[in-house]
């Protein structure tokens, strides 16, 4: 299986390139070439007219070029500074030079962090910084950005955007990776696009719409999360009462929340990206337990069941982190199939793993899902991470569950995958599958929910129509504007 073949692209000094594509197209791969992470086979590479021999990532570096990877790779427990010190040690030491020099970068480019403080406190814009701050710390004048804004906000993305504007104002170039073509528009001087392993376009943004890339990329019309009639029922599928949980200071995490969800009804959470949307999931899965209040699955009382009686219960969950809670990475794709699904069919028989059972599912699913794979055998990590996504999705929607716990679904997908699981959620909806949908994407919130509440530091704050509901008046409820305290 060939990942890259006959690839051209050329980037100009100090622009921002944007490579686009479907799951499966590349990109990942040539980026991981430029970087040194991979070796080419054929072809050659060129650095301000110099051919190069890069064999890792280190002479990658020597040549000025750093790499942003789509999972953050920081240590929670560390200072800023000392994450981005981490590897690079005799560049600037460990004291107080280094962290001159870092709080110099921060300043310059406008990231706003300060050395001393923790990763655990800060948001995932300002860890995106970080992982920038760590290129820019180590030389590098060519920065390949691989899917930077797949886990921001829409106001974290436009402080990115100011970021790497300011960047290329200084001479950095930047290869930017996204599925997302409005952004893609809005930020890049160049593109070019790849299909099937190649590239098949390079293009001005100024010259085509996101319609017209959508078919360079896939071969048809840019999908659209269409909002259908109706299919929401009288009975109660999920229902929260007064749930409250206890955070580590004075302000609950989660402040005496209350929801309903019915069967066929897809309820949209809008919010901030911190202010309690993990905790609800992992509240509403059994890996938090709540201070007080109730959870109820069907009129049952589950607030003190474990994890594994809901999921028994009929509960799917698509993680917001597929890589810490949706998948094993060094597991084939078939035995990752069973997991979370141990104790039911096709995944187990009697006492025992049916792992003929479990690998004729994963077929279905790799069929069914477009799951861009060589074989089930496969592990889960040498898939794109799109293609990851789009396996879990059809994991968790096996076995017809009754209610599916959705975090950012079609995060890190590309056009046509997005289209195809927003069509499988539709069709379980239209089933009677009550659906808890959390995203950062506002259209897909809006296309797909019956309903949409905002969550702001840990409560509830505003319920909204999709049917009337505009963007820009869900991002004022998020950020708090013209909320009382």
């Amino acid at each position: 299986m060939v990942a890259n073949h006959d690839v051209d692209i050329e980037v100009r000094s100090g622009t921002v390139h944007a490579l686009v594509g479907e799951n499966g197209a590349g990109k990942s791969t040539l980026m991981k070439i430029l970087y040194g992470v991979q070796k080419p086979d054929d072809g050659t590479i060129e650095i301000n007219g110099e051919p190069v021999t890069l064999h890792s990532p280190a002479d990658a570096i020597k040549q000025g070029v750093g790499m942003v990877f789509q999972h953050f790779m920081l240590a929670d427990n560390l200072t800023v500074a000392e994450n981005v010190v981490l590897g690079a040690e005799k560049l600037h030491g460990i004291g107080d030079r280094a962290r001159a020099k870092i709080k110099e970068l921060s300043d310059t480019y406008g990231f706003g962090l300060s050395p001393d403080d923790l990763v655990e406190d800060l948001g995932v814009g300002q860890r995106q910084r970080i992982e920038i701050l760590k290129v820019l710390y180590r030389g590098a004048k060519i920065i390949i950005l691989d899917e930077p804004t797949a886990v921001l906000v829409p106001q974290e993305v436009d402080a990115l955007f100011d970021n790497l504007r300011e960047l290329k104002t200084q001479g950095f170039t930047l290869l930017f990776i996204s599925h997302k073509l409005d952004e893609v528009l809005a930020v890049a001087d160049d593109i070019t696009v790849m299909r099937r392993g190649t590239t098949v376009a390079s293009v001005q943004p100024e010259d085509v719409t996101a319609r017209q890339l959508a078919e360079l990329m896939v071969g048809s019309e840019l999908p659209s999360p269409s909002t259908e009639e109706s299919t929401v029922t009288d009975t109660v599928q999920l229902a929260l009462e007064d749930v409250t949980l206890a955070g580590p200071g004075t302000r609950a995490l989660l402040d005496t929340v209350s929801l309903r969800i019915h069967r066929g009804e897809v309820l949209g959470i809008a919010g901030v990206e911190g202010n309690g949307q993990t905790e609800l999931v992992e509240l509403i899965m059994g890996m938090r337990t709540a201070t007080s209040g109730h959870v109820l699955l069907g009129g049952d009382d589950i607030t003190g069941w474990t994890t594994a009686a809901r999921r028994r219960a009929g509960i799917g969950y698509i993680p917001e982190d597929r890589h810490r809670h949706g998948l094993l990475l060094d597991f084939p794709l078939w035995e990752n199939r069973i997991l979370g699904h141990q104790d039911r069919a096709p995944s187990v028989s009697g006492p025992w793993i049916n792992k003929a059972g479990a690998r004729k599912d994963s077929e279905r699913i790799v069929a069914e899902y477009d799951v861009r794979t060589p074989s089930i055998d496969t592990t889960a990590r040498a898939l794109s991470g799109g293609n990851q996504q789009k396996f879990i999705v059809g994991r968790e929607m096996s076995g017809d569950p009754v209610l599916l716990i959705a975090s950012h679904p079609t995060r890190g997908v590309d056009v046509g995958a997005q289209a195809a699981i927003w069509d499988h959620i539709r069709a379980a909806r239209r089933r009677g599958l009550a659906v808890l949908l959390i995203s950062a994407d506002l259209d897909e919130l809006i296309g797909l929910s019956d309903q949409i509440q905002v969550i702001l530091r840990g409560r509830l704050v505003g319920e909204f129509d999709p049917e009337t509901v505009t963007p820009e008046q869900l991002g004022s409820a998020m950020t708090g504007a013209g909320n009382e305290e």
